[in-house]
Order: structure tokens, then C-alpha cells, then sequence
């Protein structure tokens, strides 16, 4: 019997969405895109591109959403939303309560409020939405965590996370460092990954923080440092920096009672070390599957959701708690428990 192709509209059709695109125009036959939504002429041009290069029709653009949901919303399963961070809240809500499922890339939100807002519009909906948090749908990072969970490791000490990339010329003169669009600088961006990644290796809510933010001369963050303490009393060190040479990379190490292991942000690799004398041995895991290919084995229910819409609460509690610690210069701030059920359903998928 054949299979049912998916149909998705792609809600801003950026660099980073092109990249997803190319990716789902080589890999996935099945995928189908009625129309696209992006206001850039330019954006939309880069687009069609890729589908004219592909040998397919490109699909027309309606820039605007609402109208979009109103007139393909019939033909539509999904959208995979991959604009800038102040429009996530209102434009997966939307998508959602037009009863399409939703891939929306990270951070999920700029506010505790929007997620909480974005919970309720899932639960009312019933529909399906997944952050498309590299770390956290990455074979990597899942075995690092089964790993940690099955105590094969001991008890988890401590977490230190590092992340750099220069963000500070690339961003120059976009969205990403105007503050009312993207919510943070470099810390909110790439260093999402991290803050996302190391929380789901901890597997625990972090209780404080403290953290320093340094602006480099621009309106948003470049470089970071963040200490944190785990609800067990575990410790945690993060640090990001945004303006270094060519690059974008990430380290991060678990210490435990029984051994260590490493990792990155994205996932990528993974290791661990029980005997010095040994070294770090690479540990197997499955082949990796793109943000879409992950998307859809959820919608079919063949895994349970690995990145649920409560990450994205959790994300923000975070975030707020390091933007008000630094803001009085690296006086310690609590940060607020997520609700018994939330917590579980983050944990666990």
C-alpha cells in the first residue's frame, strides 16, 4: 500500500529553512509542499531555487499567514515554522488551532507566557508540536541520556558546557541582534543548543543560577558565563561565546561517580571514559535522522515525542533566570519549578 505523502507548508523560507528544505527535497518523496509563506521576494526566489534544481514546480507564496491557513489549511498536514523567534508564539498557535501538527524551530518562545500559551493551544488542539532542537532529537544525545539514566555512570556532579562560534560578524546587520525580534544575542541563539542539550543530559530542573552577559558594544549578548545548581545539588558551568574565529562548535562533559562522558550541543559524537588507562572509547549509536525525518516518525507513532513543547517552557524559565541574574551582575536567582507533570513529561519524552 502506498504511503500517504505528508503535506507541509514551510513558514519563512530563510537560510535555515532552505537548508531544511534541501534536505526534504532529497530525502523525503513522500513530503509535499502546497504553498510557502515568506514576505522576501528575495527569500522566496532563493526557494524556488531549490525545487527548480530538484525538478519540481516551486509552490506559490502567500505572505500572509492567516489568509495561508484560510485557503490551503484543507490541504495542509503540517508546518514547519523557521522565522525569526518573536513570531514563533503567534504563528505555531495559529497553525495549531487551524489543526495542523507543527515543527518550530528553537528557542520555542521568547516568554515563560508564550509557552505556556503554546501548552494550552496543544492541548485545546490536540495536534502535535515538536522543537527542532538539534541536541535533543539527535541519536547522540538520546543515548547520552539513556546512558546517565541507567546509572551506568553513578550519580551525575557535575555538567561543563562550552559553545563559540563568530556570531558577531555573521549577525551583523540582522534580525538575530535586534533584541525585539530575537529575544537574546548569541546566549538565546546558537547557545539554545547548549542550554537545551545540557538540561536534557541533567535529566533534573536546574533550582539557581547565577550568570555575567557581556554585549561586546552590541544591543544583545555575545559572550556568557553561567553557574547553575541541579535540584540534586549537582553543578553546572556554562560558557558561550560569540565573537572568536571561524567557527561553530560545542563541548560538553558529564562527570559522574562511575565515569565521564562528552558530547556536543548538536550531538555529532559521543564518548565516554570509565578508566583513564582506556581513554575515551566512542560509543555506537543509531544513524542519525534529520528534524524532519524525527518529525514524522513521531506523527506516525512509531517514538514518543523527544522533543515536547514543555522544553520550550523549561527553556525560557532558564533564560529568564540568567537574564535576571546578570542583570544584577551574578546575584544568584531561583528558578521556578515546572509543574510535577510537565517535569515528567520533559524527562521522558
Amino acid at each position: 500500500m502506498a504511503k500517504k505523502p505528508v503535506s507541509v507548508t514551510i513558514i519563512g523560507c530563510g537560510q535555515m529553512a532552505r537548508h531544511h528544505v534541501g534536505q526534504m527535497l532529497s530525502a523525503f518523496p513522500d513530503t509535499v509542499f502546497p504553498v510557502v509563506c515568506e514576505p522576501s521576494a528575495i527569500n522566496y526566489a532563493e526557494l524556488a531555487r531549490l525545487f527548480e534544481e530538484a525538478g519540481l514546480p516551486a509552490p506559490p507564496n502567500e505572505p500572509d499567514l492567516s489568509r495561508l491557513l484560510a485557503v490551503y489549511g484543507s490541504q495542509l498536514d503540517a508546518a514547519f515554522i523557521v522565522t525569526p523567534h518573536a513570531y514563533h508564539y503567534a504563528q505555531a498557535k495559529a497553525c495549531l488551532e487551524a489543526g495542523l501538527d507543527v515543527l518550530l524551530e528553537k528557542p520555542m518562545v521568547m516568554t515563560v507566557a508564550e509557552a505556556e500559551g503554546l501548552l494550552a493551544a496543544v492541548q485545546c488542539s490536540g495536534r502535535l508540536l515538536v522543537v527542532a532542537f538539534q541536541g535533543g532529537l539527535s541519536p547522540e544525545v538520546q543515548t547520552a541520556v539513556s546512558l546517565l539514566r541507567s546509572g551506568k555512570l553513578g550519580r551525575i556532579l557535575s555538567i561543563s558546557g562550552n559553545i563559540w562560534q563568530d556570531w558577531y560578524g555573521l549577525t551583523t546587520g540582522t534580525w538575530r541582534v535586534q533584541p525585539e525580534l530575537s529575544g537574546g544575542g548569541f546566549f538565546f541563539d546558537t547557545g539554545a543548543h547548549l542550554l537545551n542539550t545540557v538540561a536534557e543530559l541533567a535529566g533534573e530542573p536546574f533550582v539557581e543560577v547565577a550568570a555575567w552577559l557581556n554585549n561586546e558594544d552590541r544591543l544583545v549578548d555575545i559572550i556568557g558565563v553561567v553557574m547553575g545548581r541541579l535540584q540534586s545539588g549537582a553543578l553546572v558551568t556554562l560558557n558561550a561565546c560569540g565573537n572568536t574565529s571561524p567557527s561553530c562548535a560545542s563541548d560538553i562533559r558529564v562527570w559522574g561517580t562511575k565515569g565521564m562522558l562528552r558530547t556536543g550541543a548538536w550531538g555529532g559524537f559521543l564518548e565516554v571514559q570509565y578508566d583513564e588507562r582506556e581513554g575515551w572509547q566512542p560509543v555506537e549509536v543509531p544513524l542519525v535522522q534529520s528534524q524532519w525525518e524525527q518529525f514524522l516518525r513521531v506523527r506516525e507513532g512509531h517514538i514518543p515525542n523527544p522533543s515536547p513543547p514543555d522544553v520550550g517552557l523549561r527553556m525560557a524559565q532558564l533564560w529568564d533566570a540568567i537574564r535576571a541574574s546578570a542583570a544584577c551582575h551574578g546575584q544568584p536567582v531561583s528558578v521556578p519549578a515546572l509543574p510535577a507533570a510537565r517535569a515528567a513529561e520533559v524527562e521522558h519524552g
